[in-house]
C-alpha cells in the first residue's frame, strides 16, 4: 500500500515522462506498430484515475479530468505515429513508388487502398484504440474505488440512498 501510495504521489511531470517513455517504447516494440501502446492504455488508464481520485472526489471534476488525461496519451500516441508514419505520406504521390512490396498487409487487394487504409489504421485509429483502453481502464479504477468506499464508507457519511441515524 505504501508503494502505490508514493507512486502516486510522484510530480506529473515525472508521472507524464513515464508514460512517454512506455509510449515510446510500445511503439519500439511493436516496429512502428502501436499494439502495445494500445495494450498501455489500461494501466495507464487505471494509474490516471487513481492519481485524481487521490486529490478529488467531485465526479464531474474527476470524469473531466479522466478524460483530459486519457486524450493527452492518446494525444502524444497520435503525434508518434504521424512522426513514424508521416514520412510515407509522399509515397502516395510517387507513381514509381513499389507500394505492393512495401511490407504492409494488402488487405484491400490494391496497393495503393491498402497502403492507405494502412497508414489510416495506424495514425489515426490506433491512437483512438489507446484513448478508448485508457478510458476504460480510467472507468474500471472509478468503479474499483467506488466499490471500495461503498464497503468502508468515511467517517461521518450516510449510507445509500441517504437515510441514517
Amino acid at each position: 500500500m505504501y508503494m502505490l501510495h508514493r507512486i502516486l504521489s510522484w510530480k506529473i511531470g515525472w508521472a507524464l515522462a513515464l508514460l512517454a517513455f512506455l509510449d515510446v517504447f510500445g511503439v519500439g516494440l511493436g516496429m512502428g506498430v502501436p499494439i502495445f501502446c494500445i495494450l498501455l492504455g489500461l494501466p495507464a488508464g487505471w494509474y490516471i484515475a487513481r492519481r485524481i481520485m487521490a486529490r478529488s472526489y467531485e465526479v464531474k471534476a474527476l470524469l473531466g479530468k479522466m478524460l483530459l488525461g486519457t486524450a493527452t496519451l492518446g494525444g502524444f500516441t497520435f503525434l508518434l505515429m504521424a512522426v513514424v508514419w508521416g514520412r510515407c505520406l509522399p509515397m502516395l504521390f510517387d507513381p514509381t513508388a513499389d507500394l505492393a512490396h512495401f511490407g504492409i498487409p494488402l488487405i484491400l487487394y490494391e496497393p495503393k487502398a491498402s497502403f492507405i487504409g494502412w497508414l489510416v489504421l495506424m495514425v489515426i485509429i490506433s491512437p483512438f484504440l489507446q484513448f478508448l483502453m485508457a478510458l476504460l481502464g480510467a472507468n474500471l479504477a472509478v468503479l474499483w474505488g467506488a466499490g471500495e468506499r461503498y464497503k468502508n464508507p468515511p467517517a461521518g457519511s450516510q449510507p445509500a440512498g441517504g437515510l441514517g441515524p
